[in-house]
């Protein structure tokens, strides 16, 4: 699982944490950070290709933070090659 988000402090840059990937020693300074932030969005990614996500994630948060407008909608579409179909009830 991943957020995205503004940060509400300091430089109110888009950031990404991935809350998988948390250790002991970053968890909670990490949680905090993101819950201080605005909302951007969440979700999770496959394992497959899982790398190849985290570049273009990287990629659209750099484009966002130098100024270009992304809805949360385009970002999703960016990225739905590498997030998981929703299940069917």
């Amino acid at each position: 699982m991943f957020e995205v988000y503004r940060e509400g402090t300091y430089t109110g840059k888009f950031c990404v944490v991935y809350y998988t990937e948390l250790n002991e020693h970053n968890k909670e300074w990490e949680i905090n950070r993101a819950m201080a932030g605005e909302h951007f969005y969440d979700g999770f990614l496959r394992n497959y290709r899982k790398g190849e996500a985290k570049d273009l994630i990287e990629g659209l948060l750099k484009r966002m933070n130098d100024g270009e407008k992304i809805s949360p909608g385009q970002f999703e579409e960016a990225i739905r090659a590498y997030i998981p179909e929703p299940a069917n009830r």
